[in-house]
């Protein structure tokens, strides 16, 4: 569904990222993994083509660069960590922005179909009780849950998550990643998702890239990704016996 070839990025005459290569692939859900600063956010950026890049980004074997920005929309939903809310827009009306892509007119009104997509997404995301509600009285979760239902409502083919659990209280990163596991069930969909947490990688991925100094340094099945020695490599650390430890805690 996406390929990415030789993808580099250069900022400042340092390059973040250094000719980065992989495939997505229908009902992947493909984590990034990798130390700060090890070109994570940045790749994606280049993806999306927010900053300047070498190599190429293909959807359905066209560059995206063919595509218009309302017609990318359509294919592809970004959701970031950061967003400002200034304000007290509801629930409802902020998941219905995702729609946008999908309007002809500048300002087009809603129509049945962008209606029953805004109610699929806040039920899928555990909203509808409370779609009526200003965003600005919501906990972090449920914003993040807002935000995610407001992708769902674009109705992309491609998830790309840049640390979407961030900052969240563990029973809110469980229920975000449970709800993207159901959402990439259907055909044609697939996920691309920056995580910090190797455990959610390993229980929500089926693949992977581990990224150091700009480079994949590993890429492929997850489990032959995320191995003890790998990330020893990247983290300078044993991962692996630092978490059974942990978990030892708990016996």
């Amino acid at each position: 569904m996406l390929k990415v070839k030789g993808l580099s990025v250069t900022i400042d005459n340092k390059k973040i990222v250094d000719h980065v290569s992989f495939e997505l692939k229908e009902h992947d859900i493909f984590m990034v993994a990798g130390p700060n600063g090890a070109g994570k956010t940045t790749l994606f950026k280049g993806i999306m083509g927010v900053v300047p890049h070498e190599g190429g980004v293909l959807f359905d074997n066209i560059d995206i660069n063919k595509y218009k920005r309302k017609e990318l929309a359509r294919k592809i939903g970004v959701l970031t960590q950061r967003r400002q809310l200034q304000f007290a827009h509801t629930v409802y009306d902020v998941v219905s922005l995702g729609r946008y892509s999908h309007q002809k007119a500048l300002l087009g009104r809603l129509d049945n179909r962008d209606r029953e997509k805004i109610e699929q997404s806040l039920k899928l995301t555990g909203l509808s009780d409370i779609q009526n509600r200003s965003i600005l009285t919501l906990s972090g979760g449920e914003l993040q849950r807002v935000f995610l239902a407001q992708v769902f409502a674009q109705d992309p083919q491609i998830l790309i998550l840049d640390e979407p659990t961030t900052h969240l209280d563990l029973q809110y990163q469980i229920a975000i990643f449970d709800i993207i596991k159901e959402w990439v069930k259907k055909d044609n969909r697939a996920v691309l998702a920056v995580v910090h947490d190797l455990n959610t990688a390993y229980v929500y991925g089926n693949k992977a890239i581990l990224m150091f100094d700009g480079k994949a340094y590993a890429k492929g099945p997850i489990n032959e990704v995320l191995t003890q020695d790998n990330l020893q490599a990247v983290y300078n650390v044993d991962v692996a016996e630092w978490m059974k430890g942990i978990l030892y805690n708990w016996k």
